[in-house]
């Protein structure tokens, strides 16, 4: 299985930290603009983490939002709610994270 960031390279799909803004009690942590296509991960987030933390986070992030990719390109039926699209690109995340170990 490719690594996450292999996945996002083979797409077409840049990856890159930015500033993400404030949220105020919830975090964003990445988001997935379909135009460019860009997955851009919250810096602020990133500069919390240890450097093995970051790891896991950006396999996280990257594989969370190229399910979203992945459905703005119709390889993947887009699920009718908001939360079980999230449920989903958060299992197919998890998949990236198992590589991983």
């Amino acid at each position: 299985m490719k690594s996450a960031l292999e996945l996002a390279r083979s797409y077409g799909v840049r990856v890159c930290f930015a500033d993400l803004g404030e949220w105020g009690a919830a975090e964003l942590r990445s988001e997935y603009d379909p135009a460019t296509p860009e997955i851009r991960l919250n810096i602020a987030c990133a500069a919390r983490l240890s450097v093995a933390e970051l790891g896991e986070f950006v396999a996280l992030a990257v594989g969370h939002e190229l399910y979203h990719h992945r459905e703005s390109i119709g390889e993947i039926r887009t699920l009718s709610g908001r939360d079980e699209r999230e449920s989903a690109a958060s299992r197919f995340a998890l998949e990236f994270l198992e590589h991983r170990r």
